[in-house]
């Protein structure tokens, strides 16, 4: 009897001890959601007796034993956050690349597994390999983030400034680290010409390494509507204010099928190789209309010994997923889709003879072989003529498509390919001589492909030995394995996963190919790749369709109609096509895709923000109101027979509305801002009107309203969710009124640099500018190459009492570049930043925890995390003989508390313990509020 009340009185202290632990954390949500694209989730040992893997919400390494070929947990070790790609250093070491926490932590095997070490490294890290003599880490990273500029990096080659206003620049990175030197510095940061990088592979004789862009474009760009000539028909040249002549009006048609007159809008063109002109769908030429070249460089070679390129490999893809190279021919495999944005229109294409319903993104295998490219058209049996609820429309198409490929894996004897499709919930299995001569046939091949429970299939793993596969599957974060012989599933083994259940079941709905398209091929994820962008713009207008009305307020709106009424145009040609501010006409022209993080509190969607008004009802400010009303796009769109159910839109909504875009890298840890970002900053949220317009006393008070400060259109506001839009429609002397926009991502947009002369700007044409490494820039059509331009736009002009200020008004707009770029986010900076103390870097890590205490106290409001009052929880994580601890940071007591019933411990206190060998520490800033769950829910 004794022993039952001591052992429940030990388990009351440990009670109120957590209760006491979780106390100490900030009052926020105890799970944030990222949406990270798994790359590389799945590593199996040499040995073949363990499988590691990735559990990406988690937040941690799992590990299982292999010995009855069913996979069992034996295993857990804290790493970064999001964590999306592993690989195996010998059998004593497993390197995890931590995407949202820019580190790759390296877990040691040996004893009780833990971090012995975390590497920082460039924003959003990717993948990573090892190759090379003496052995290297190769990591991928953006050409950006707070680690590249560190100063204690100053004599690492290819460190320094993200150069984000400089032309030219590549801006795809890799860092390379001694893989057996305790350092935690870089050999070398080199730079490939192409975009964020995403995938990388490793050649059989290890000695080199493939490197690939992820969303890499296809030589596409948008012509600005001034070049295009108004109100001409397409084959009437006109004669340009800079003289040049320009090819016409545009392609048409000039009204939708009521007839009602379509806006003035820009106009997507693609370089043809064949010609070597930038060409429209009318073959016209429009190269004095663009102002740099793409060369479209892909994916790379380099000399894993010299740390050099070899070779670069262009026209791959336009976003490129995974790699995989065959071990008997050391031929590369790069699994990426195609995208068609130079295609016109959604609908059924009736009177514009045009559409690209259910022909969004063609899933592919691309083939890199020494210097040659060949891609192979994965689901090349579909008629995409054949729209769904045509007469000779096939509806069994779809079981042979595949749709997002992602991870690959091939025999040892390199014949077979298998391919995890995440959209399609399959393996697609391949024989590599029939895909490499393209003799394959879908339809036949299809019969092979192995279907999987619980959909998103995301990392695969041979078991060559036992005749199994092994499979990640992300949609519910779970392992499968797969019988080879008889291609059937025969085990699954879940993950703990720390998501709400309305996350899991509306994830689907982003990517499920299947279910929600009419060829099995498209899905929302198509452009929106794991919620995000795809960096292209598209003319998505339905000639089809028919002029709506918006029921969001227009800033200016009054003096607009104002100015109409009394006959005096504002633009050259009629706004919305009508000369009425509250029309959506459906034919709306290029538009840039936006990212689908960070809805929640954004009101009304689309650049125009005319999803406020749809099937599902109308609202001008409702943000889920509005992301219901894109059903529309699953027929219209996707190619869909029939539309989702109102329920699983619902679904659809609750699970992507949370999902939070990234803290911004450009901004400093401490959330402090250089001398450029403060005048910046003054400047946008100061009184001077910007906008250039400043109306008369007798006009202010007939319209009810005055001219705005960037703020005032532009709200920022993280206590209110507002980071640039507070939700209204703007006039800026467009040709459509529209949405203001959400300004926290501007730093992804940056690599197209070459613009020509329109009249919206006052900046002088840019003259030709050579390589770019993107196809589209900044505005809602894509078409404007840097924010320095647009802050010359007119409507910004220097006076006396509005618009930039008339002395220096370039070192203003420079300033104001820099503030946008390091725009406020709904997450501080510091946000999943980590660091590992050891017996032998107190001195350099010191600094680094010192930061990561000071964010946990540092005051911090932002609607998307309710409650939450600092900038971050830390929580510590180390081994101590032969357990596992998990801390949690107080700073009101500037403590560390355990998860059990012993006691705090003081911040030198704890410290002092990484001084014994194997006792290291990693501090991890987590979201306020999810330190609690990580440090002891897990």
């Amino acid at each position: 009897m004794l022993r039952l009340i001591l052992l429940a009185v030990s388990l009351s202290l440990a009670i109120l001890s957590w209760r006491k632990a979780v106390s100490a954390a900030s009052p926020g949500p105890a799970f944030v959601a990222f949406e990270s694209g798994p790359v590389r989730p799945l590593a199996m040992s040499a040995d073949g007796n363990t499988l590691f893997s990735v559990n990406i919400p988690n937040a941690t390494l799992e590990i299982f034993d292999l010995s009855t070929g069913t996979p069992s947990r034996t295993g857990s070790v804290p790493v970064g956050l999001e964590p999306v790609a592993l690989a195996l250093r010998g059998s004593t070491e497993v390197w995890v690349v931590n995407h949202l926490s820019d580190s790759v932590s390296v877990v040691s095997l040996e004893g009780i597994p833990h971090v012995v070490r975390t590497l920082q490294v460039g924003d959003e890290p990717r993948d990573i390999v090892f190759a090379g003599t003496p052995l290297r880490a190769f990591i991928s990273t953006a050409h950006r983030g707070q680690h590249r500029e560190d100063p204690a990096l100053a004599e690492v080659p290819g460190a320094g400034d993200s150069q984000l206003t400089t032309p030219g620049v590549p801006r795809a990175d890799v860092w390379v680290f001694d893989a057996g030197d305790a350092s935690e510095k870089p050999l070398q940061i080199l730079s490939f010409f192409t975009d964020t990088p995403r995938a990388l592979a490793v050649s059989p004789d290890r000695n080199t390494v493939y490197v690939a862009g992820f969303r890499t474009g296809n030589q596409t760009t948008t012509v600005l509507q001034g070049r295009i000539c108004q109100g001409f028909q397409p084959n009437e040249p006109c004669t340009l204010k800079d003289g040049t002549v320009s090819p016409g009006g545009n392609p048409g048609p000039a009204t939708n099928a009521k007839g009602e007159p379509a806006p003035e809008v820009s106009l997507i063109v693609k370089y043809n190789r064949e010609s070597g002109h930038w060409e429209d769908e009318l073959q016209r030429n429009w190269d004095d209309s663009v102002r740099f070249t793409l060369p479209d460089t892909d994916a790379f070679a380099m000399d894993a010994n010299t740390l050099t390129q070899t070779l670069a490999f262009a026209h791959v893809g336009t976003t490129l997923y995974n790699m995989a190279v065959n071990p008997a021919s050391g031929k590369v495999y790069v699994s990426n889709t195609e995208s068609m944005n130079h295609r016109r229109f959604e609908g059924p294409g009736l009177f514009a003879g045009q559409t690209v319903q259910g022909h969004l993104a063609e899933t592919r295998i691309s083939i890199l072989t020494n210097d040659t490219v060949e891609s192979r058209h994965l689901n090349k049996h579909i008629d995409y003529s054949k729209l769904a609820g045509s007469p000779d429309f096939d509806p069994k198409a779809k079981e042979a498509s595949l749709s997002t490929p992602l991870d690959m894996a091939v025999s040892s004897d390199g014949k077979t390919l298998y391919l995890a499709a995440y959209g399609s919930s399959k393996i697609g299995v391949f024989d590599t001589a029939s895909l490499e001569d393209n003799s394959f046939d879908p339809q036949i091949a299809s019969a092979n492909y192995i279907s999987l429970s619980g959909g998103g299939p995301a990392g695969v793993v041979l078991d060559e030995a036992r005749g199994q596969l092994y499979v990640m599957t992300r949609f519910d974060d779970s392992l499968k394995v797969i019988d080879l012989a008889t291609r059937k599933e025969v085990a699954a083994v879940a993950m703990a996963n720390p998501e709400a259940p309305s996350i899991v079941k509306g994830r689907p709905m982003l990517y499920d190919a299947t279910r929600f398209s009419g060829n099995g091929e498209a899905a929302c994820a198509s452009c929106h790749a794991f919620g995000d962008m795809d960096d292209l713009a598209w003319d998505l207008g339905n000639p089809d369709d028919t002029v709506s009305k918006s029921p969001i307020p227009v800033n200016l709106g009054g003096f607009v109609n104002l100015t109409l009424a009394l006959g005096a145009p504002l633009i050259p040609s009629a706004l919305n096509g009508s000369n009425r501010v509250e029309d959506f006409h459906p034919m709306k022209g290029p538009f840039a895709t936006q990212t689908l993080r960070g809805l929640r509190h954004s009101g009304a969607m689309h650049w125009r923000g005319d999803r406020s008004t749809g099937p599902m009802g109308t609202d001008a400010f409702d943000a889920k109101l509005s992301f219901k009303n894109f059903i529309v796009a699953f027929q219209g769109l996707l190619g869909s027979a029939e539309m989702p159910s109102p329920e699983e839109m619902e679904a659809f909504a609750d699970f992507q509305l949370q999902v939070l875009p990234p803290p911004n890298p450009i901004r400093r840890l401490d959330n402090s801002l250089t001398e450029a970002e403060k005048r910046g900053r003054d400047f946008y949220l100061g009184a001077r009107p910007s906008d250039g317009i400043v109306l008369p006393a007798l006009i202010t008070q007939a319209i009810g309203q005055t001219s705005f400060s960037c703020n005032g259109c532009h709200t920022l506001d993280a206590g209110q969710g507002f980071f640039g839009t507070g939700g209204k429609q703007s006039f800026e002397n467009l040709t459509q009124v529209v949405k203001i926009p959400h300004l926290r991502n501007l730093y992804a947009k940056v690599g197209m640099f070459g613009t020509p002369s329109v009249s919206f700007y006052d900046a002088t044409d840019s003259g030709p500018m050579g390589d770019q490494i993107r196809g589209f820039g900044f505005t809602g059509d894509g078409g404007t190459d840097t924010l320095f331009r647009f802050f010359t736009a007119s409507v910004f002009a220097p006076t006396s009492n509005s618009g930039f200020p008339q002395k220096d008004p370039d070192g203003a707009r420079r300033d104001m570049e820099r503030f946008m770029l390091a725009f406020d986010s709904d997450l501080a900076p510091i946000v999943g930043q980590q660091i590992t103390l050891d017996a032998r870097n107190r001195a350099t890590a010191g600094p680094r925890i010192d930061l990561l205490l000071a964010r946990a106290a540092a005051p911090f409001r932002s609607k998307a995390l309710p409650g939450a009052a600092t900038e971050c929880d830390v929580v510590a994580n180390l081994v101590i003989g032969d357990q596992r601890m998990s801390y949690l940071y107080d700073p009101a007591t500037a403590s560390f508390r355990p998860g059990d019933a012993s006691p705090a411990k003081n911040d030198a206190e704890f410290r002092s313990l990484a001084a014994k060998p194997g006792q290291e520490i990693t501090f991890t800033a987590t979201p306020p509020g999810s330190g609690a769950r990580m440090a002891f829910g897990r």
